[in-house]
């Protein structure tokens, strides 16, 4: 070994002395025994002396001698030397004269005659110059011979007392000595014998070289390569680093006084209590800086470079021709190599894993041993994080800084923390992680206590009680830390890739777990697994089972916290900073970006949007709104949540039952959201998105916003349905789906944003202290319809308009009478529940809410025959011919005010209405004649005098006609003459037929049965059977009945007064509908007849003109 170092051959010397006890050779052992003392030193230095010289008769070294080496070793130099080791300049002398004899490489060859043979590298070198010895201390490890094995161990201890002692060092590195001033190397100078304070020294320029500090000086590569080989040799034995064990002598008396020697367990107990508060501050700094040289070398470590060799053998991670030697033995490159291996399913040895758990957590622990963390992060450490380097907390600062929360952060450092947190891996064990073991303790112990102790899924577990009362505040910051830089490489969540990795393989073209020459960075692999995670069988290439599990528990966890989504946080973060730098709170921030999805830059809306689309069909996504609405889930959504594959089924059940008593505020806020949301984007709507892509394509092409497909699509179904015998142009299931959209919808006046825009002032002025959904702002604004502004007004109009057409998008119908619709109305249509409920509204069985709620839609119906399909169909023909006037008159897109359905009515007392249009205002004349509110003009022009003469009736509101008959009786007294004329009309249109007359139809209900059950109703038939009765003496009829009747021919006597006919017409129609219409037309007949007969007898009155007159 040419440039191997030459152990000097005191050390053959001392080690063989020591050896006494395990050689078998006694007469050997004596020899060396009996002439220790009697060598003659021949040296050049000052230090030589005469044989028979003792190391105790020299008056520097008896003092110590006196103090530290017992009394019976004073006469044996070896002794002497074993208990002073490294004393004074005296001892150096003396064991570097002892060097030049080469007599003691015999006793290397005698004690390891056995082990030389088998090792090549020493059965080659060269007897005389010392270079057996050193290859053998180098090869130690590869020396099972008993005997030999602690020759070596034993003589090692001198090697690393000084720098000096070992050959050719001195030589390496004496310029960088020098230039560090690391200590003297010319004999003689003071502190000669430093102690190991050189190669500490140069250690610790090493470490700065690799930190690139400022001022660091450049050591030249062979005493780089000395330096990392002493620390190498000294890594079993703590003893063997003399600056170390000098430093630590008090720290491992106090804190491994059981661990025994060796094997490098001193170091790693050392180790493990470097932070303890009773760790001395030179002894921390002496362990930080093997730390350090560890991770420039592995090897430096004893016990990680034994545990790992076969394993790092095996898989090939030393072999790399196109890698330099420097990083093929850094600890990143073993771990990262091994952990490959591991997260491969390849078998790696319990003590290997052991042993790289632990540098794992000891790189976790203290930043300042990955250099790239030290030189890149320089800044960010003096700013945000100095003084707080012990147990992670400065790395979890840094982090924190990198997820932003603590200002701005440089690539580069940035990208030294992503490395280093691949290479610890604490998503494989998160003991790893001591800053979050010690905060999320009692969270795990709590939460996670059924997850076996070191199991990956325990961050799994954190993150499914982030935001919950189990979580506490610490444990939830180093939690999103961590979690911040695992998401972004998928490959350190090791369920994921474990689960994952063959799927990433064929869809995304990754490579190993450690390859860094992917075809997608880290990143961007987890964006195409979840692509393909949602793909139909139609699309292909979809994911294995098992990997979209994991992916969709990734998704979940990523909705926690915006900045757990890479390419969300990368592509919004100005829109971010410009739009939601205010919600702070969990959650908050993906809201705002959804709501502000119209003022987003391309890169931020295509990703919010892409995003959304997956929540839309996998709301599980949403953990947070999971969470709030997990009691509305168990009651009313259990099976659709267990058995939900990915169809969107959840979150239309909780929209169904979001006004359940089990339905909490967060989680109502969280779904009608959602539902806000949905409206911006089609696609964000997944049934109907996959009900209705094709329709949407063929029939409403380049419109995007989900209500203005609704709208394109029921427009079209209405078109079609309309034409009689036109085929339907949308498919079956996209009708079905656009329905459940148009009733959800319906719900929330904000779901409609064209409406909610329209009303935004009204709704803050008349509806300011009505909550949203359950329809009950559109409802306020309709009941304030008369003060609702113009825009306003005609939106309200039009939206009641389509309700009218269609009763299932009247959510607050439906709702308040979604019982008595299963009671009354199971066989009906959906756009015919409002007349089914009509007709059964004076049930005994009918819920006095339902009712209450029919009336109100008749009184809008009322207003406006538009309002009225069945009325609108059944007198499409009398409205133009009666009452175009009023038409030409009427505003656009506003009530009529009932002015059609007034002239209706008198057209139909008239009887001159076709009959289905007769059929339906005799309905109305019988509802209204109940309800004064249903006739809005008898209510508009008559609201004085119902207060004045009618309080008591109108309070009661029992429907039935009390206030009608209360006007009726105080006709004398009205003075308004609009309100008299509504009052007229009515008792002109009770003459047409009784049924409008309530009071006097329940009056006379008993003699209509006896005296008229022959005759039809309607056109006046039984009110004239009725008053024929009255007249005729031989009937006898009920009390009330006949005082009734007698009081409406005394009304219709003073109507005629205060009334006269208006033309032939009316004067024809007065005399055909009164009850006394045969002895008007009998006196008329009879004066027509008188009339004619007077001029058959009587001749002309006028005088005759002559022929010759009519001639000219």
């Amino acid at each position: 070994m040419a440039n191997c170092r030459r152990v000097p051959l005191l050390e053959i010397f001392y080690c063989s002395l020591l050896f006494f006890l395990h050689v078998e050779s006694e007469s050997l052992i004596a020899k060396l025994a009996n002439n220790a003392d009697k060598f003659t030193i021949q040296g050049k230095g000052p230090g030589a002396r005469s044989a028979g010289w003792k190391l105790s008769e020299e008056a520097v070294c008896r003092e110590d001698l006196s103090r530290l080496c017992p009394k019976h070793s004073w006469n044996n130099n070896l002794a002497v030397l074993e208990c002073l080791q490294d004393k004074k300049e005296l001892l150096w002398n003396y064991k570097l004269n002892l060097t030049t004899d080469p007599k003691f490489e015999s006793v290397a060859v005698e004690v390891c005659k056995m082990t030389i043979p088998e090792i090549k590298e020493c059965a080659t070198e060269e007897l005389g110059k010392g270079y057996l010895v050193s290859c053998l201390v180098e090869h130690r490890g590869n020396i099972t011979d008993y005997q030999c094995n602690q020759y070596i161990t034993k003589m090692t201890s001198i090697v690393f007392s000084d720098y000096r002692l070992i050959c050719g060092f001195m030589d390496k590195c004496r310029e960088d000595i020098n230039t560090l001033r690391c200590g003297s190397i010319t004999t003689g100078e003071k502190d000669v014998h430093s102690q190991g304070e050189v190669i500490a020294c140069l250690e610790k320029g090493l470490v700065r070289e690799a930190e690139e500090k400022h001022g660091a000086h450049h050591i030249r590569d062979e005493c780089k390569k000395s330096i990392m080989r002493v620390a190498e040799l000294s890594s079993d034995d703590f003893h063997l680093d003399r600056y170390l064990y000098f430093a630590c002598r008090e720290d491992r008396e106090r804190f491994c006084e059981n661990t025994l020697a060796g094997e490098g367990r001193v170091y790693k107990c050392l180790f493990n209590h470097k932070f303890e508060e009773a760790m001395s501050e030179r002894c921390r700094e002496a362990l930080t800086t093997r730390q350090k040289l560890i991770a420039q070398d592995y090897k430096v470590s004893y016990s990680l470079a034994k545990a790992c060799k076969s394993d790092l053998r095996k898989y090939r991670c030393n072999v790399d021709a196109n890698m330099s030697r420097a990083r093929d033995t850094r600890l990143s490159y073993l771990l990262l190599c091994l952990e490959a291996a591991v997260h491969r399913g390849r078998v790696v040895s319990g003590e290997c894993q052991g042993e790289m758990m632990d540098y794992r957590r000891m790189l976790m622990e203290d930043f300042s041993l990955s250099p790239e963390i030290v030189l890149q992060c320089r800044t960010e450490i003096e700013d945000h994080c100095s003084g707080l380097h012990r147990k992670g907390r400065t790395l979890h600062c840094l982090m924190r800084v990198g997820r932003g929360d603590m200002g701005a952060i440089e690539p580069n450092c940035q990208k030294a923390l992503q490395t280093l947190i691949q290479e610890a891996d604490p998503g494989a064990d998160y003991r790893i992680d001591r800053a979050l073991n010690e905060a999320c303790e009692s969270v795990i112990q709590t939460a996670c206590k059924h997850i076996r102790n070191g199991d990956p899924m325990i961050l799994s577990c954190l993150m499914e009680h982030l935001y919950t009362e189990k979580m506490v505040e610490d444990c939830e910051h180093r939690l999103l830390e961590l979690q911040y830089f695992i998401a972004r490489d998928w490959k350190l969540d090791p369920i994921l890739y474990k689960k994952c990795q063959g799927d990433a393989g064929r869809l995304c073209h990754t490579r190993g777990w450690n390859d860094t020459n992917e075809v997608m960075p880290p990143g961007a692999i987890f964006s195409c697994l979840y692509r393909h995670a949602y793909r139909s069988v139609e699309q292909g290439r979809r994911l294995s089972r098992d990997c979209k599990v994991e992916v969709q528990r990734i998704l979940h966890q990523r909705a926690l916290d915006v900045k757990l989504d890479p390419e969300l946080q990368r592509r919004c973060m100005t829109d971010l900073g410009k739009w939601c730098s205010e919600k702070t709170e969990a959650g908050q921030e993906l809201e705002c970006l959804q709501d502000r999805l119209e003022d987003l830059v391309s890169d931020c809306r295509d990703v919010v949007g892409n995003l959304t689309e997956l929540e839309s069909e996998d709301i599980q996504i949403e953990a947070l709104l999971m969470r709030a609405c997990e009691p509305v889930i168990q009651t009313y959504c259990h099976e659709v949540a267990d058995n939900q594959i990915n169809s969107g089924d959840l979150m239309e059940c909780l929209i169904q039952n979001k006004h359940q008593k089990e339905m909490n505020e967060k989680c109502a806020v969280g779904v009608t959201h959602f539902q806000l949301i949905q409206i911006k984007d089609f696609r964000f709507s997944y049934k109907f998105k996959t009900a209705c892509k094709e329709d949407v394509l063929k029939l409403c092409p380049n419109i995007k916003k989900k209500v203005d497909v609704v709208i394109c699509l029921s427009t079209t179904v209405r078109n079609d349905t309309l034409q009689e015998g036109k085929e339907q142009r949308v498919s079956i299931k996209c009708r079905k789906q656009l329905r459940v959209e148009e009733v959800e919808m319906s719900e929330d006046i904000r779901l409609e944003p064209e409406l909610y825009d329209s009303c935004k002032q009204d709704i803050s002025q008349l509806c300011q202290n009505v909550a949203f959904g359950n329809a009950q702002v559109i409802e306020c604004l309709k009941e304030n319809k008369h003060q609702l502004t113009s825009r306003c007004h005609q939106k309200i109009f039009k939206l009641q308009e389509v309700e009218m057409v269609d009763p299932e998008l009247d959510y607050q119908l439906i709702r308040v009478c979604k019982h008595m619709i299963r009671r009354f109305c199971t066989e009906s249509e959906g756009k015919n529940v409002l007349q089914c409920l009509k007709q059964n509204k004076n049930s005994e069985l009918m819920d006095p809410k339902c009712k209450q709620m029919i009336t109100k839609r008749q009184i809008t119906q009322s207003t406006d025959y538009r309002l009225n399909p069945v009325l609108k169909k059944a007198c499409k023909a009398d409205i133009p011919k009666f009452c175009q006037s009023i038409l030409n008159k009427a505003p656009t897109d506003n009530e009529l005010e009932g002015q059609v359905i007034s002239c209706l009515k008198l057209k139909y007392a008239d009887q001159r209405l076709s009959p289905d249009c007769e059929d339906q205002i005799r309905v109305i004349l019988q509802e209204s004649a109940l309800d004064y509110r249903l006739d809005p003009q008898l209510q508009m022009h008559c609201t004085e005098e119902i207060s004045n003469f009618c309080s008591d009736e109108a309070a009661a509101q029992e429907q039935t006609g009390q206030v009608e008959e209360c006007l009726k009786i105080n006709l004398l007294k009205i003075k308004h003459e609009a309100c008299r004329k509504e009052v007229l009309n009515m008792l002109k249109e009770s003459k047409a037929d009784i049924f409008v007359d309530p009071v006097l139809h329940t009056a006379c209900a008993l003699d209509i049965k006896h005296h008229c059950a022959a005759i039809q109703p309607g056109r006046g038939r039984q009110m004239s059977c009725l008053m024929e009765a009255l007249q005729d003496k031989r009937v006898r009829l009920q009390p009330e009945c006949k005082k009734r009747l007698q009081d409406r021919i005394d009304m219709w006597s003073y109507a005629a007064k205060v009334a006269p006919a208006e033309g032939f017409l009316d004067l024809a129609s007065q005399v055909m509908t009164s009850p006394s219409k045969n002895y008007i037309l009998t006196v008329i007949c009879a004066a027509v007849t008188l009339l004619f007969l007077m001029g058959l007898f009587c001749g002309r009155f006028t005088k005759r003109v002559t022929q010759e007159l009519k001639d000219r």
